[in-house]
């Protein structure tokens, strides 16, 4: 069966706030710790984002409608400065599935193999960063499935995240295993 169509286009903060407000403070989406923002939150954080120059948010279509987040940044810059070496090529990622009232199954899975390839798209990436709450088990799952190797607990400000790490080869390797 198939997922359908997968894009990403810009995130507007303006035009797009009401409906990221509607997914981050879903109980879904708990671990995006965003769960009491109001709606001007969300678009302050957002203009936040677009304004800085190493970090930018995506927002993910499925056939054309909106269906998930995707966030990428440069560790040397935000979220993980002072917690880990970065290597040339690297880049953070955050993905954020919709909720939905009908599922479909294979859809997460589908998504973050699509923010991967976005990712791996550009040629300088070659290693892909994520920091995802230790007690995230579904995430983690997922983050392996696709080639992510877990290296190590760090203490971040908001939670305690496992560092993980996945290569250009590592996901290609993934990719082939999931056939």
């Amino acid at each position: 069966m198939s997922i359908g169509s997968l894009t990403v286009r810009p995130l507007d903060p303006l035009k797009d706030a009401e409906l990221l407000h509607s997914w981050v403070t879903h109980p879904k989406a708990a671990y995006w710790m965003m769960q009491d923002a109001a709606p001007q939150d969300v678009e302050r954080e957002y203009l936040r984002i677009a304004a800085h120059e190493h970090h930018d948010a995506y927002l993910g279509l499925h056939d054309g409608l909106p269906a998930f987040l995707m966030e990428k940044y440069d560790p040397r810059y935000v979220e993980l400065v002072g917690l880990y070496d970065p290597e040339p090529g690297d880049v953070g990622m955050h993905f954020l599935v919709a909720p939905t009232d009908r599922p479909i199954h294979g859809f997460t899975r589908a998504v973050i193999t699509a923010v991967m390839e976005e990712l791996f798209a550009d040629p300088h990436t070659r290693r892909v960063v994520v920091e995802p709450d230790v007690s995230n088990k579904a995430v983690h799952a997922l983050n392996e499935a696709v080639g992510f190797v877990p290296v190590r607990e760090i203490d971040k400000p908001e939670k305690r995240a496992l560092l993980s790490f996945c290569t250009r080869e590592q996901f290609s390797a993934a990719r082939g295993a999931a056939v």
